[in-house]
């Protein structure tokens, strides 16, 4: 009679030898992220940050921020392609961070998955780490979670934790906004990481399939919906260091869209005026209005229609600010002003969002599509 065979971890589903093949195949990526501060190097229990530098803080304020990527994910696996969603966390993580004037130093990483492919998890992590460069931000550690019968083989999901530092007479935000500012966009590259809930149903229902060639988009489908994340941190941190720019507060445009986004750094009792007619919708955006018959303010509510990253400024240094960012190579235009009034009696109003009771949004005119 045959004995049967005991159960081991790789039976249940769990390779530890893969994890560790995914780790070699990241760690040359995620060093390049490392500075000085970073200590101890690759693969501790703990991310070590040398912090002495703060001791010339007279009241160094830390600000932390963690989120994932959502359903984006989804058209990552479908097209097999995972390089890039690593850009979408750390534009979600670390541009939360730098809305308060904070410099982003370090972050760290979780994947989840049903199965590690070493090649795949190395790829998400070289994304997250190219993303962290470009925020300037050290990506000190992580961890790779295998969940079997949980998750699917091809299925993961990631998310991220970020911590930055703000001097306390620095910190931005609505304390800081007065009438007579000025509003400025900063482009986004499309979808960002937030909407993809609707934007998969519109195409799920239309029948569309990611490879599907898209003539306003110049490319297939899926090329378009997985757009990296757009990492706006490095280019706030020159405006927030330059005087000459009047950097008031930031407002990084996720979930909820432009308006939503930009009252909850406005103080009570002013409203910002925002243009609609100031800039063209990308074609993305009027593709999922039109193929998937949704309202414009559904539409506006949910998805940023272009726009990134605001910068509300002094209106002394709205000139310097637009000369900054065309310097850095990045799109932006005056949306509108900051006036008196809460204009909560005026159509087209957004106030009281995401549980802040701050200022309010008008929002004017028609959006232009191409």
């Amino acid at each position: 009679m045959t004995e049967p065979q005991g159960i081991t971890y790789a039976s249940a589903g769990v390779d530890t030898a893969a994890g560790d093949r995914a780790v070699e195949l990241m760690k040359a990526a995620v060093k390049r992220t490392h500075g000085p501060e970073v200590v101890g190097g690759f693969g501790g229990f703990a991310g070590l940050f040398d912090v002495s530098a703060l001791k010339a803080y007279r009241r160094p304020l830390l600000a932390s921020s963690t989120d994932g990527v959502g359903t984006k994910v989804a058209i990552a696996q479908a097209l097999d392609v995972h390089d890039t969603i690593g850009f979408d966390l750390v534009g979600m993580v670390v541009d939360d961070i730098v809305v308060c004037g904070a410099k982003p130093l370090l972050m760290t990483d979780y994947i989840a998955c049903g199965r590690v492919v070493p090649e795949r998890i190395a790829d998400i992590v070289r994304g997250i780490a190219a993303a962290c460069e470009v925020a300037g931000t050290a990506l000190v550690g992580g961890e790779t979670a295998e969940h079997p019968g949980l998750m699917d083989a091809n299925e993961y999901d990631v998310a991220g934790a970020a911590v930055g530092v703000v001097e306390a007479d620095a910190l931005l935000g609505p304390e800081r906004v007065r009438a007579g500012d000025v509003v400025i966009a900063m482009a986004s590259s499309g979808l960002h990481s937030n909407g993809f809930s609707l934007v998969r149903a519109v195409v799920d229902r239309a029948g569309w399939a990611l490879d599907r060639d898209v003539p306003e988009f110049g490319r297939t489908l899926g090329e378009e919906l997985l757009t990296p994340t757009t990492v706006y941190a490095a280019d706030c941190m020159v405006l927030a260091a330059d005087g000459a720019a009047a950097v008031h507060a930031f407002s990084h445009v996720t979930g909820g869209g432009l308006a939503s986004n930009l009252a909850r750094v406005l103080p009570i009792g002013l409203r910002a005026t925002v243009d609609r007619g100031s800039w063209t919708v990308p074609p993305v955006f009027d593709v999922v209005r039109s193929l998937g018959q949704v309202p414009w303010p559904d539409l506006e509510a949910t998805l940023n229609l272009g726009v990134g990253m605001v910068a509300i400024v002094g209106a002394d240094g709205a000139d310097r600010t637009r000369e900054i960012l065309v310097q850095r190579g990045v799109t932006s235009w005056v949306l509108g002003t900051v006036i008196e009034g809460d204009g909560r009696s005026t159509a087209n109003v957004v106030s009281g969002t995401k549980g802040v009771h701050g200022g309010a949004v008008e929002l004017l005119g028609e959006y232009r599509t191409a």
